[in-house]
């Protein structure tokens, strides 16, 4: 009976260590999930974190990609204006240029006058200053604004630009001054 009740002993021994080992298990598979949860919410918050940090970065880049573009177009735009400026005195050396061409009095005033022009000019060329090249030049609207129409002398000045009223400049391919003309009607 000894021997009986040992047994009992052992058995009810063993089950109480298989109920501790289960339990053990169960702890350690429930501290187990715990941890995979928030392993997992960790590399969610730091792929949130990463996105954000991404997309901070994209409109910082943009914004400065923005903001050097529009200082280019500030500076650009400030030449633009001065160049426009100095229009009026490239028309009033042309119109001292046709004047002196028919007067026969002073050769130094022509030479002069000539060589203001042609300094001036050559200095707006190499800031990008290009003068529109109307005459005998079929008319086009993004070039040239029409003054009058006049009867064409022949039949292939038609549509052409018979003559420059004022002379047009281009700063850079845009279009600065249309050159106002007269067209062969």
């Amino acid at each position: 009976m000894a021997k009986k009740k040992h047994a009992q002993e052992d058995a009810a021994e063993k089950t109480e260590m298989k109920n501790q080992e289960t339990e053990q298990a169960a702890e350690r598979d429930e501290a187990l999930k715990t941890a995979e949860e928030k392993a997992g919410k960790a590399a969610e918050e730091a792929e949130k974190w990463k996105n954000d940090y991404l997309r901070l970065m994209a409109e910082f880049d943009t914004f400065r990609r923005r903001s050097a573009e529009e200082k280019l177009e500030l500076v650009k735009s400030a030449s633009t204006d001065t160049i426009k400026g100095l229009l009026p005195v490239l028309d009033d050396c042309e119109i001292a240029l046709a004047q002196l061409e028919k007067s026969t009095d002073s050769e130094a005033a022509k030479e002069g006058t000539q060589l203001i022009y042609n300094k001036l000019m050559a200095y707006l060329k190499t800031r990008g200053l290009a003068v529109i090249d109307a005459k005998g030049q079929p008319f086009d609207t993004e070039f040239h604004e029409a003054v009058t129409m006049f009867p064409a002398p022949s039949e292939d000045l038609r549509g052409k630009v018979i003559d420059v009223a004022q002379t047009g400049y281009t700063l850079g391919g845009k279009v600065i001054r249309y050159a106002k003309v007269i067209v062969g009607a």
